[in-house]
């Protein structure tokens, strides 16, 4: 039997795995590889977080494909050398793999499978991470999209008529070649103050099973009365499914096709409409990076290329990453992303708001930081809320829709749980006062000695401050 290589990057599963279907289809014995060549994707490299579930999520891969006969060969260095090299040694006849969306990974690709057809190689690449992929949602005009409803509208189409391949229950044997071990790649971030990444795996399982299990938990659950609890930081009302699909860990086909066989009540029908078009907004991020990308670092709006963003001040922007910025919503959404490397959605715009508007600090610091926290730090999702909050992407939220923190912690956490959960220092703060606690001084010095006694900024001042610069003369730098 002739042998296919199938390299895996972010599709670390084997169900519903185009690629694979596809060199099984074609007769070939498939022989899964993993290269691991991060520096390929600069200047947004995977970040800690990121590599600390890769370490995990590859070898729940490994343990599932040896479970079924084969193995996953590990390499490490240049990506389209390497491969040649491997289809040297196994004596493969072609490559298959699937489609990554980014400007980097685009470039590398493209190049690689030009190289391996060179060498006389079959070169194949699928889609295996999106309902529709970028060049196939068009405008009436042949354009691309830069709003979501008509994006969305046109692109949910692929909701209907959507197939999945089960994962094969068995596998050939794979060449006796060298392959690394997981622990080589150096992926463990253990010397960040201590193994700071360690605390994640109480809240999360890497790997197809987990990703699984999470999804069945959802449609049980968090699926009914999703529209309006999912605004709500103090429960589980999201799937939390977003490192899962990152990692390919599952498809977005496979969430639908449960979603569709489920038995669904009626009631519950705005709520199943409501996620699929938090599945389609993931769609939108990658068509917006696929056809803009220059967005990945700069704004999507031009009117923001000489915005004065103010100078950073370094002290600042640390006690925003760490959590000890004075305003507790605030705190509580960037201690529980170091704490477990996710964070809801509704405080990820609060916190986006305070960097980008009361601090007015430019989003790509934002960006960055989450990069490296995040365990689902996708570029295009990134890129696109970062930009959104920030109101300089497409179809963003207007530079003058300034979240006011207090407002949002009244609404979404009217008894402080999410905040006292996360900022236990606050825990003796009574749920009325944990909006606004500066307000309180006596109360504060007395129930929270160790917690800042007021922001790192006045929100009031800082948002006039914000609206100034944005109605100004936007050309003039920052003194």
């Amino acid at each position: 039997m002739s042998r296919a290589l199938v390299w895996f990057r972010r599709d670390l599963r084997l169900d519903d795995h185009p690629a694979l279907q596809a060199a099984l289809k074609a007769g070939h014995a498939p022989v899964p590889v993993y290269i691991h060549a991060p520096e390929e994707e600069a200047p947004w490299a995977p970040g800690a977080a990121s590599h600390a579930w890769l370490e995990r999520s590859l070898r729940s891969l490994r343990e599932a494909l040896r479970a079924i006969g084969s193995d996953l060969i590990i390499r490490q260095g240049p990506s389209t050398e390497t491969l040649l090299a491997l289809a040297k040694e196994c004596e493969a006849e072609a490559v298959y793999w699937h489609r990554l969306y980014e400007p980097a990974s685009i470039a590398r690709d493209s190049a690689t499978k030009a190289a391996l057809k060179a060498a006389g190689l079959q070169a194949e690449s699928h889609n295996g991470a999106l309902l529709a992929e970028p060049w196939t949602v068009k405008t009436g005009n042949g354009d691309s999209y830069r709003v979501f409803t008509p994006f969305w509208k046109n692109a949910r189409q692929a909701l209907d008529g959507n197939t999945t391949h089960g994962a094969p229950t068995s596998l050939p044997t794979v060449p006796n070649v060298h392959s690394l071990d997981i622990d080589a790649l150096g992926l463990r971030p253990h010397a960040r103050e201590g193994g700071w990444e360690l605390g994640f795996w109480r809240h999360w399982q890497p790997g197809e099973a987990g990703a699984a299990e999470l999804l069945e938990a959802f449609i049980d659950g968090a699926l009914h009365g999703y529209k309006e609890q999912r605004n709500f930081p103090d429960r589980t009302g999201t799937s939390k499914l977003s490192p899962h699909l990152h990692f390919g860990e599952i498809s977005p086909r496979r969430i639908v096709a449960a979603l569709q066989s489920a038995r669904v009540p009626a009631k519950s029908q705005p709520d199943l409409d409501h996620y699929y078009s938090e599945l389609g907004w993931r769609e939108f991020s990658h068509h917006l990076l696929f056809h803009f990308p220059h967005t990945s670092n700069d704004n999507m709006n031009p009117r923001f290329a000489e915005f004065r963003w103010a100078d950073v001040d370094e002290a600042r922007l640390a006690a925003w990453q760490r959590g000890r910025t004075g305003v507790p919503i605030v705190d509580a959404g960037m201690r529980e992303l170091y704490a477990t490397g996710w964070m809801h959605n509704r405080v990820r715009m609060v916190v986006a708001s305070f960097l980008t508007k009361n601090l007015r600090y430019h989003w790509i610091h934002g960006a960055r930081w989450f990069w490296d926290t995040l365990v689902d730090a996708s570029l295009p999702n990134n890129t696109q809320g970062w930009q959104w909050t920030a109101g300089t992407g497409a179809d963003a939220a207007p530079y003058f829709r300034i979240f006011s923190p207090v407002a949002q912690a009244e609404k979404f956490d009217p008894k402080g749980a999410y905040i006292q959960r996360w900022v236990p220092e606050l825990a003796k703060v009574p749920g009325a006062a944990l909006g606004e606690p500066w307000a309180h001084g006596d109360l504060l010095q007395r129930t929270a000695p160790g917690y800042p006694r007021r922001p790192i900024v006045d929100l009031k001042a800082s948002r006039a401050e914000a609206l100034a610069a944005y109605s100004g003369p936007k050309s003039l730098p920052h003194d």
